[in-house]
């Protein structure tokens, strides 16, 4: 979700620095905050702690908002009536917004550790899963480890030459020139004549025919590398940033048992702060403080209710806020309607074994295709197990084909994840037993993934949605340089309570 921010530029580390702290006299202020999501819930704890009046209106019957699991016995319904009744066994699910939490994001596991949430690993990176490209390779899918391997042998391989042949002299030093051709030499599995070739040298890297064993069968055979120009030509190598880029590297967690766990604990913490199945309906102001409209959300033919405070924390995603009347000013009505929301899918698969790790030795990590899925996710836990299991089956971010499986009704896109996914994996046809799809542009309380601005909108706009407008300020991963990870949201929020704060003592 984060790719595409992050080659904008927009997005960074965490600015946390440890818990807030909300000096001076809250004056017995209420505060209303729309949306539990985790921007909303930081905001009830923090501003509860500080001796406010709170009160929440959540539209769904849990809290978390995106952050989300879906397990056995749960119904999901969609825009368009669709339902789907969640299949999977006792102890498996899907989460199908936010799946991972970098090491880097430390206000997210601040508060994890504060509020008892325990964590495992999450591995992003597995070098025995798969690249697949379905028109090189006659479409079979190739280990992560050898064409990393092949490509970085083979470049490796070419600058040496380059080097050697003096191609390099006017930027490198003859000193530094042979310190290069040692490094390209470990660095690309090269041997004394600075070739990556076929041999236990390259195999070391790449992975090997018969790999060592014991006794009379001990010798190792090496395997044959691919040729840099069908790699190229294969275009897996666009696959390469996923196993380098900041944002993704380890050491990566999840939550154990699902990523709503975060959101239950914040909500345990909260106690009866919060008013589920309360959809808002209208958002006004005066000088003396807010008036809220919202109806039940399972039965929205009852009379509307209404509820006033002094002040008003919205989370609502901006694709919902901007359809909802709301009196604010007229720059941050259009910094509220600037922001379009991304389409993302997902499709959690339950097949009858883990055949990836009993036929394939795949355990955790993602494997890359050209196909409309675009990755297959192993699970991180329940390693070595026998039984069933789920796989992430597809992953979409944007593009084409996003908005083509959104267009889907679920159990096509369920079917569809079955039927490419068995060109990586032919175990599928025999292996599969049921699944659930979940495109956010169709669901309910989010209209879309998450704020997807461009360069010219947050240059024109973010400032002025940042900004408290009268009794009213908002927060979410929208209003971050975060956009679409959990730690946007709550340093969003933690930054517009610490404003809003600022405003009440000085009153």
């Amino acid at each position: 979700m984060y790719h595409m921010m992050t080659a904008l530029g927009f997005a960074s580390e965490s600015r946390y620095t440890g818990p807030i702290r909300l000096d001076g006299d809250a004056k017995g202020a209420s505060v209303l905050i729309l949306g539990a999501g985790l921007a909303g819930m930081t905001a009830a704890l923090e501003l509860r702690k500080a001796g406010y009046k709170v009160r929440m209106l959540e539209f769904n019957d849990r809290p978390g908002g995106r952050n989300w699991t879906l397990r056995g016995g749960d119904i999901y319904v969609e825009l368009g009536g669709f339902r789907q009744t969640c299949a999977f066994e006792d102890g498996l699910y899907l989460d199908p917004g936010p799946w991972r939490i970098p090491y880097h994001h430390r206000a997210l596991l601040d508060y994890c550790k504060r509020l008892g949430v325990a964590l495992e690993p999450f591995i992003q990176v597995n070098h025995n899963a798969y690249l697949h490209a379905s028109r090189a390779f006659g479409g079979a899918p190739q280990r992560i480890r050898a064409v990393k391997a092949d490509f970085q042998g083979q470049i490796s391989e070419l600058l040496a030459k380059v080097a050697d042949q003096g191609g390099l002299d006017q930027g490198v030093s003859m000193e530094d020139k042979e310190i290069l051709l040692l490094a390209l030499k470990s660095w690309g599995a090269l041997d004394h004549n600075y070739e990556y070739k076929e041999g236990l040298i390259a195999s070391r890297r790449r992975g090997y025919a018969e790999p060592p064993g014991g006794g009379l069968s001990a010798t190792p055979v090496p395997s044959e590398p691919l040729a840099l120009s069908e790699i190229l030509r294969s275009q897996l190598w666009r696959h390469f940033w996923n196993f380098a880029h900041y944002e993704l590297q380890t050491t990566m967690f999840q939550p154990i048992g699902g990523m709503d766990m975060i959101g239950k604990a914040f909500a345990r913490e909260l106690g009866g702060l919060i008013q589920y199945n309360a959809r808002v309906t209208e958002i006004w102001q005066n000088v003396g403080g807010v008036t809220v409209t919202y109806v039940d959300a399972n039965n929205p033919a009852q009379a509307p209710q209404h509820i006033t405070a002094d002040w008003c924390v919205c989370t609502i995603p901006l694709s919902i806020l901007s359809q909802l009347p709301i009196n604010v000013s007229a720059a941050m009505k259009a910094a509220i309607d600037a922001v379009p929301y991304g389409a993302s899918v997902k499709v959690g698969l339950q097949f009858k074994r883990r055949f990836w790790e009993e036929d394939e030795a795949i355990y955790g990590g993602t494997s890359y295709t050209d196909l409309p899925i675009h990755e297959i996710g192993y699970p991180n836990t329940g390693y070595n197990k026998s039984g069933r299991g789920i796989l992430l089956g597809a992953y979409l971010f944007e593009g084409a084909d996003s908005f083509e499986f959104t267009a889907m009704p679920p159990d096509e896109r369920v079917a569809r994840a079955v039927e490419f996914g068995a060109a990586i994996h032919p175990q599928y046809r025999a292996e599969f037993e049921n699944g659930i799809a979940v495109a956010w542009h169709r669901v309910p309380f989010a209209l879309g993934c998450s704020g997807h601005w461009s360069e010219d909108a947050r240059k024109q706009h973010y400032r002025n949605l940042c900004r408290i407008d009268g009794r009213i300020l908002l927060a979410g991963e929208h209003v971050s340089a975060l956009p679409a990870w959990q730690e946007g949201a709550i340093l969003s929020s933690l930054d517009a309570i610490a404003r809003l704060h600022e405003r009440v003592i000085k009153i």
